[in-house]
């Protein structure tokens, strides 16, 4: 296995860094086109993880390059070897106007405007075009594939833009933005601070030469084959599901915790209800969490024979129904992102025989459909969630506690505003569970007259994730306070949860500085720790067991464990 290139770049291995839950991310991840995990595209955009690049990976790249070549000395125009793109393919490019024509295409297709985005998105999206090069369809030249991963290697990020991805042809403008700084050219960031914040742009140039990088001149297919592909998309779904699998799963422990702490029963969770009468395997999962999660609890054994309510509501009966119905999407999510994960999207194609081929492969539509799909589903998670939460606001409904779970009602409001807080979380998850995929803009002189608008699915899902953080972050700071307001022992579970909370986050008392407190709580919830508390109290089902789907392709390397 070959560590490329050496010779261009000083960027130190290292041991790769922690994981947010102390987990060591992988210090290397292989460039296997065939077995790169989603794990591996989270070590190497969010924790730096090296890549190195097999020496059969190379010469598959080689000989792809062997048939372009043979192609661009051919009389008969092939489309984006030797001719214009796009709307403008019917051109023929002669031989001394074919370096001028890849720069120019990558010039002209690096327009995308706007804020920045996140650093570990554009390095997903490095990391899954440089897959997409090794699998030998493109017909890159070895050099410029090893620059590329060079890049990654140096730890220099591109500035691409929140705006200039219509999410067909692939995500376009951001996949320039990245093939420009190939050239020497455009705006990156650097490694970043010791603190993990980016550094401010500097010019690329700057920067390789830093590095020890030495820009590529593009031949003929190179410019296509860098900013073809769904890079974009399938990396922010990829980030997105690693997130949705700690917080989706955290959501079935505070939804217990809320039904201990409204004094509900654990009846309607045993497996007999679930899996039995209705074979929905998410519902069955998250019962079983809830279920777990109530175990031995002294306020649910303190009721078990009351006649204080018939049937609990529906936000604390049916949470499992919800919350099951949400894991069945991720995994429907997932099984599409682990498909795009091995697919060659470029156009045109090298074929086995040679032959180069146009195709509609870079259209976004799977990946939009299924970014979409997750923004409805969080949306109605966290609106079910919020309705827990007001359940402990309210004392016609939370069984004899304060209001606003106050220490001194009247002269304190409690958590009156943080619910509030919570709710507006939850309207906007609504607003951005309208689908992005539903709309197409023509463009491109009528070309390309449908697009999948799967760029703006992704950046919208990001949004929707860090809310429903924040939603089931306050879920679990009422649910708290409402099981430590109660005279009897929560379960083990919840008692974990809170001996993991209450050292940053203190309980019940008098009104204090509530966003402090409430940004610790979601804290904890987003990095995993509250999950990982409860999963040491008693194991819990994760959403995505493995953070890949379980009947989908070999990993090549251990799950990273959010």
């Amino acid at each position: 296995m070959t560590d490329t290139p050496t010779p261009r770049t000083r960027a130190a291995a290292g041991t790769g860094p922690r994981d947010r839950t102390g987990t060591s991310a992988p210090a290397a991840v292989a460039l296997d086109p065939e077995a790169l995990s989603f794990a591996d595209v989270v070590a190497v955009a969010r924790h730096g993880a090296r890549v190195k690049i097999p020496t059969e990976v190379l010469d598959s790249v080689a000989d792809a390059r062997d048939a372009v070549d043979a192609l661009a000395t051919a009389d008969r125009p092939v489309y984006g070897v030797s001719t214009g793109f796009g709307a403008l393919a019917q051109r023929h490019i002669p031989h001394d106007l074919r370096t001028q024509l890849q720069k120019s295409l990558i010039r002209s297709h690096a327009a995308g405007v706007g804020a920045p985005v996140e650093p570990e998105v554009v390095r997903a999206l490095m990391l899954l075009r440089a897959r997409t090069l090794a699998t030998g369809r493109t017909g890159v030249r070895t050099e410029t594939f090893e620059t590329y991963v060079a890049l990654l290697n140096a730890g220099i990020t591109p500035v691409v833009h929140e705006y200039g991805s219509l999410g067909c042809s692939g995500d376009l403008a951001p996949l320039s933005a990245c093939a420009l700084v190939l050239m020497g050219e455009g705006e990156v960031h650097g490694p970043p601070a010791d603190d993990g914040t980016p550094t401010a742009p500097v010019p690329a140039a700057e920067a390789l030469a830093a590095a020890g990088i030495a820009p590529v001149e593009l031949r003929e297919k190179e410019g296509l084959a860098l900013v073809n592909g769904t890079d974009g998309m399938l990396g922010m779904l990829i980030l997105a599901l690693h997130d949705i699998d700690v917080v989706l799963t955290t959501v079935d422990v505070t939804a217990a915790m809320s039904v201990e702490g409204l004094l509900g029963t654990d009846r309607v969770f045993q497996p007999d209800l679930h899996h039995p009468l209705r074979p929905h395997p998410g519902q069955a999962e998250a019962a079983a969490n809830m279920l777990t999660t109530l175990t031995d609890s002294g306020i649910v054994a303190s009721h078990r024979d009351s006649t204080h309510l018939v049937q609990d509501a529906y936000s604390l009966r049916c949470a499992p129904q919800v919350n099951g119905a949400a894991r069945d999407a991720v995994s429907f999510a997932a099984q599409t992102a682990s498909r795009e994960l091995r697919a060659a999207i470029d156009n045109p194609v090298v074929l086995p025989d040679g032959t180069v081929s146009s195709n509609g492969n870079f259209h976004g539509a799977p990946l939009a459909y299924a970014l979409d799909f997750l923004a409805v589903v969080l949306a109605d998670v966290a609106s079910m969630a919020e309705r827990r939460t007001d359940r402990f606001m309210d004392t016609s409904r939370n069984q004899d506690l304060t209001p606003f779970l106050a220490d001194d009602p009247g002269v304190d409001s409690g958590l009156m505003i943080a619910h509030y807080t919570q709710a507006g979380a939850v309207s906007e998850m609504k607003r951005l569970a309208a689908p992005a995929s539903v709309d197409s803009i023509p463009s491109s002189a009528m070309q390309e007259d449908h697009v999948s608008m799967g760029w703006a699915a992704a950046r919208k899902l990001r949004r929707s994730v860090d809310a429903f953080a924040n939603v089931v972050g306050i879920e679990l700071y009422a649910a708290s306070r409402g099981v430590e307001l109660r005279d009897e022992d929560p379960s083990p579970v919840s008692t974990a949860v809170l001996e993991r909370l209450r050292p940053e986050v203190p309980g019940p008392g008098p009104d204090r500085f509530l966003s402090p407190e409430l940004e610790a709580t979601i804290a904890l919830v987003r990095s995993g720790e509250i999950l990982a508390a409860a999963d040491a109290a008693a194991h819990l089902v994760r959403v995505l067991p493995e953070f890949a789907v379980p009947d989908g392709p070999t990993t090549s390397a251990s799950p990273t464990t959010p």
